[in-house]
């Protein structure tokens, strides 16, 4: 490890409710020297809720080259930068890995600040095992590949965790029916964390016809009933 350089933070943010930014991540977020995020707008809410002013980075899917070297520059002149998400754990279908492997083949210090997740917090209330579980990130945009993976998810014993744009929750529906069939059970976890937050937890063919009839378009977080053996 290379003592001279910073040091990079992976710091968890809320997923919605601001009481739950741990006391820890409050101190690294004060004490970095720059911030890197992946969008500025939600980046400065979290920052003026906190009343800290640092600097910030943008690292998304349209910077990640530029911002990459531009914190490892930093990195190595002696800074310390704390990477942050719009909402909850970095990196878990998010950008920064690239610049995480780098830092670590250069031998900089990456540590954790962990703090909420939306993926964990969908799955424990969900009802379906939790001992085991396989996060599957996104489905593929183009429709035929949806359902081709949707078919392969469904073959599979743990418990599935799927996530999506807050308007696609139809289409989801549509491809898992595809895939899995009318009757594995299924929740549909929304608005974790905060006042309106609720589970819905039926057969995806229930659900499939719940939010056709009441259309739900926030954040949410699907997870699926593994195949019983």
């Amino acid at each position: 490890m290379d003592r001279s350089s910073g040091n990079l933070k992976i710091v968890s943010v809320p997923i919605g409710n601001m009481r739950d930014i741990t006391l820890r991540a409050i101190d690294v977020l004060k004490n970095a020297d720059t911030i890197i995020c992946e969008d500025v707008k939600p980046a400065r809410r979290l920052l003026h809720e906190l009343q800290i002013e640092k600097p910030l980075l943008p690292l998304n899917e349209h910077t990640e080259a530029s911002a990459t070297e531009e914190a490892l520059t930093l990195l190595r002149a002696g800074k310390n930068l704390a990477l942050i998400s719009d909402a909850g754990t970095p990196l878990v279908a998010d950008p920064g890995q690239q610049l995480v492997r780098k830092a670590i083949e250069e031998g900089i210090e990456v540590s954790p600040v962990p703090g909420a997740s939306s993926i964990l917090a969908a799955l424990v209330v969900s009802g379906f095992r939790s001992d085991t579980f396989y996060f599957a990130g996104f489905l593929p945009r183009e429709k035929s590949s949806r359902q081709n993976a949707a078919r392969k998810l469904s073959m599979r014993e743990e418990t599935i965790i799927l996530l999506e744009a807050p308007y696609r929750l139809s289409q989801l529906l549509d491809d898992l029916l595809h895939g899995f069939g009318n009757d594995r059970r299924a929740a549909i976890a929304m608005d974790l964390s905060m006042p309106k937050e609720r589970v819905a937890r039926r057969t995806l063919l229930a659900l499939r016809d719940l939010f056709k009839a009441h259309p739900f378009k926030g954040e949410f977080v699907a997870v699926i009933e593994g195949r019983r053996p």
